[in-house]
């Protein structure tokens, strides 16, 4: 097959000159590019020019669970063979990557070369904004767009309190589109496919989310599994168990995952920064550089506190995202470890003055 016939082929899944420059390398070898639809135990099914073929990833299996093949990278895969491999992948644009829920604390590859980061939230239960920030600070650090689908929006009648929730939403993701969205009666879906359309884009909630049932209201027909979900917690089982690459009818191509019951960070720092971009701006003004932002004189952001202008929850969820990030970062930066502890012992040694300067009031 020529290269021309070969990038007509991969086009709908996202190939482009970039990508062809890249495995340019390859092409003396006789080897073919081709997008990874799933991986399972050892092998992966991957769309290449000549269809979709089963390989071998025994080539890209490292110690290092950041470098596995995933669904979404482009590999670079042997012509024939039984069993055929994928020699490697080329390199991600992005990656979307959580801690595991492990004591050894390792990131675990999500999708990667992902543009957009679909959110799904579901109406049928309170909606949880702490969970949708973290999310999205892992959606940020991704470099993919995020993207919030509150789905089951037929479940919401009312306009004024659909519209409420959508409100409440936007100031938890600010720059973020938050679009309701129903599988029933079709609310939104027209929007949210011209979204998706004309990229890659990954589906992302928790189990109950709907997600399967939106990936199969966008697919215009039923391609993933679906699961009814508890009437008590609005939860359900994984209904898809592995991650899938599916193309759309509109264009571009979408990501299903699995539900994801813990949502770790992973040296997200930056991502989180964004999605607490207020924040961040607040504290750019604040008397010290350094500020804490705990009862520091001059302090902007606890001034947005008092004015009403910043919520009590966001600067708590934003604390709290932080000091978790810290912790998964200082388990494999020395560094970090060191800045850690010698925080401790300066708060300490605060206390410590603290309490002998009531000693002294008290004698």
């Amino acid at each position: 097959m020529t290269t021309t016939s070969a990038f007509s082929a991969l086009a709908p899944y996202g190939w482009d000159e970039a990508w062809a420059d890249q495995f340019t390398p390859y092409v003396s070898e006789g080897l073919l590019p081709g997008r990874v639809l799933r991986v399972d135990r050892g092998q992966c099914d991957v769309f290449t020019a000549d269809g979709v073929v089963r390989a071998d990833t025994a080539f890209v299996t490292p110690n290092d669970p950041l470098r596995v093949l995933c669904t979404g990278d482009w590999a670079v895969v042997e012509p024939a063979g039984n069993p055929r491999y994928v020699r490697t992948y080329l390199p991600r644009r992005t990656a979307f990557v959580r801690s595991t829920s492990s004591k050894r604390s390792e990131g675990q590859i999500l999708a990667a070369n992902v543009d957009l980061a679909i959110v799904a939230v579901s109406l049928a239960v309170e909606v949880d904004l702490g969970r949708i920030e973290r999310f999205l600070a892992l959606a940020w650090e991704s470099g993919a767009q995020p993207v919030v689908a509150l789905t089951k929006a037929d479940l919401v009648p009312d306009a004024a309190t659909l519209a409420h929730l959508v409100q409440d939403v936007e100031t938890t993701a600010p720059g973020v589109p938050v679009l309701p969205v129903s599988a029933v009666d079709g609310a939104g879906l027209d929007v949210l496919a011209a979204v998706v359309s004309g990229g890659t884009s990954v589906l992302l909630g928790q189990s109950g989310a709907g997600k399967s049932t939106l990936a199969n209201a966008l697919l215009g027909e039923d391609v993933m599994d679906v699961q009814a979900t508890r009437d008590a917690d609005g939860k359900g089982r994984h209904t898809t168990t592995t991650r899938n690459l599916l193309l759309m009818p509109g264009g571009g191509v979408m990501i299903d995952t699995p539900g994801l019951r813990g949502v770790g960070l992973w040296d997200a720092e930056t991502g989180v920064g964004q999605v607490f971009s207020e924040i961040e701006e607040l504290a750019a003004r604040c008397r010290f550089h350094d500020c804490a932002h705990e009862a520091e004189p001059g302090c902007a952001v606890l001034a947005a506190i008092d004015s009403g202008e910043l919520p009590v929850r966001r600067l708590e969820s934003y604390r709290k995202l932080l000091r978790e990030n810290q912790r998964i970062v200082a388990k494999t930066d020395a560094r970090v470890r060191a800045e850690i502890r010698k925080d401790w012992k300066r708060k300490g040694a605060q206390g410590r003055a603290a309490m002998e300067a009531k000693r002294g009031r008290w004698q």
